[in-house]
């Protein structure tokens, strides 16, 4: 078949199952199987990231590469702890989206070190998906060397995926949004990861923490979750970025979690043994950390968004119009948008689907001492 008309086609296809609502794995192996046609690559990897922090929140991995999950952590390491042309926090400031990288950075050492030797994998293609400036995610499929090299045919192909691709990572994250989280008592988890990069130690409850970060047959353990942070981590103590890592994770049990990222450093008049050492913490989530991705998944406009937050806050149609310098019929419009977007049928359930993960189960239960509600 002609190549142009099979692009085109593809296009269309994954157009389509990017909008059926389809839960996350199931619309990465639909619409990786299509790009195949088109785009042909013997595996593939998807990382999911926290759109405000660019940081890790799951992989899944297809074709030969799923299950071979051994050099996660290595993976982790190298993509958010080390600079390269190539990575995916570098691509996701680029105007384009793709990039065929041994085209791109032929001496790349993420490829050629890593990738090369450990999959016997000779080129890699790259895509962020991003909308409207936000990326939900990241692709990377690879090529053996019986295959030709991706070309800039590949790229531009590729590249007019972005925005649909990140469509379907959308809806796939609101799938799981009605799933009532189960509620336990682990409380707040401590990983400490040593100089050598290997967890030292973990406090009571921070294994079944790191358990729960599975929750898809494609997706792998917490390895590379956790090898990015302190990748990150590193970075931010050798003053390559500006913060400390922090990334939100829906975890299998449907609970929002915070995961942050600390490097050690020595102090005067104490003791050296831990510097080198990165302490991560993993809680529960607050409302105020998850509501902001929950409502930038629907995908609204500023305008739209803006009245969500007012309906968040309690305030009727008169006081947002008020607050918005709008007409009352302005607003109502606004939020019959924002329903079809969010798919439900009145205030109550938009404040349902943004809160229940976190909030509603646990309405009735007493408050703790840090202001959130205990765990019983």
């Amino acid at each position: 078949m002609n190549r142009a008309l099979t692009a085109q086609r593809v296009l269309r296809d994954v157009d389509v199952v990017s909008r059926a609502g389809l839960d996350l794995e199931t619309f990465l192996d639909e619409a990786l199987s299509s790009i195949n046609r088109a785009v042909p690559h013997v595996g593939a990897c998807v990382a999911t990231v926290d759109p405000s922090t660019l940081l890790l929140t799951g992989t899944l991995k297809f074709g030969d590469l799923h299950g071979q999950d051994d050099h996660d952590h290595e993976w982790g390491l190298h993509e958010f702890g080390q600079h390269e042309d190539t990575a995916f926090l570098e691509l996701a400031h680029r105007a384009l989206p793709a990039v065929a990288v041994r085209q791109s950075d032929p001496h790349s050492t993420r490829l050629n070190d890593f990738m090369g030797p450990y999959y016997s994998y000779t080129d890699e293609m790259r895509l962020v998906m991003r909308d409207r400036g936000q990326v939900w995610g990241a692709i990377a499929m690879f090529r053996g060397a019986d295959a030709p090299a991706f070309d800039a045919e590949d790229v531009a192909l590729v590249s007019q995926l972005s925005e649909t691709m990140s469509v379907g990572m959308r809806l796939g994250l609101l799938s799981r949004l009605g799933d009532e989280p189960a509620l336990n008592a682990c409380g707040p988890a401590v990983v400490i990861v040593g100089a050598d990069d290997q967890i030292t130690s973990m406090s009571a409850g921070a294994e079944l923490r790191l358990s729960e970060l599975k929750f898809a047959e494609h997706q792998t353990e917490a390895t590379g979750i956790i090898a990015a942070l302190v990748g990150a981590a590193r970075r931010f103590a050798r003053g390559e970025v500006a913060h400390p890592p922090r990334t939100r994770v829906r975890a299998r049990s449907g609970m929002w979690l915070v995961l942050h990222a600390s490097p050690m450093s020595a102090r005067p008049g104490l003791g050296g043994e831990s510097v080198g050492d990165v302490v991560i913490t993993i809680d529960e989530a607050r409302p105020p950390e998850i509501v902001p991705l929950v409502v930038a998944a629907f995908n609204l406009t500023d305008r739209e968004r803006a009245v969500t937050e007012r309906v968040l806050q309690g305030l009727d149609t008169k006081e947002i119009a008020g607050a918005l310098h709008l007409s009352a019929y302005t607003v109502q419009d606004h939020l019959k948008s924002v329903f079809e977007k969010a798919s439900v049928r009145s205030r109550r359930e938009l404040i349902a689907r943004v809160y229940f993960d976190q909030y509603v189960p646990r309405m009735g239960t007493e408050v703790g001492p840090s202001g959130w509600f205990a765990t019983s």
